[in-house]
């Protein structure tokens, strides 16, 4: 069984940063397709950044582009989110999800990962 753990979420003025970790469990990690998504109150959840297997390739969400970045060390099974600039419309519950079965590739839809995080509460004030 595959375990996904975020943390580093919290409560930051707006122009601040955030850094958001995933720890994965599983010996394949280098494996996993990876992205992070959100989900505000009231909305559907979004997608906000992806990453392939090696971390050499990644695609965001137009809304965080040049503010946040992705990027993952297989040899320590962990997925990161740096956030920057934050803006009051980045709250939300930040969730990682990993894709165990696919080929090496950005996945931007939700239905196409096998394996989600509990997510981590991000709370950015005006």
């Amino acid at each position: 069984q595959v375990q996904l753990v975020e943390s580093g979420g919290g409560l930051v003025q707006a122009g601040g940063s955030l850094r958001l970790s995933c720890a994965a469990s599983g010996r394949t990690f280098s494996r996993y397709a990876m992205g992070w998504f959100r989900q505000a109150p009231g909305k559907e959840r979004e997608f906000v950044a992806a990453i392939t297997w090696r971390g050499d390739m990644t695609y965001y969400a137009d809304s965080v582009k040049g503010r946040f970045t992705i990027s993952r060390d297989n040899a320590k099974n962990t997925v990161y989110l740096q956030m920057n600039s934050l803006k009051p419309e980045d709250t939300g519950v930040y969730y990682c999800a990993g894709d165990l079965y696919g080929t090496d590739t950005l996945i931007l839809k939700d239905d196409k990962y096998d394996y989600w995080g509990q997510g981590t509460q991000v709370t950015v004030s005006s």
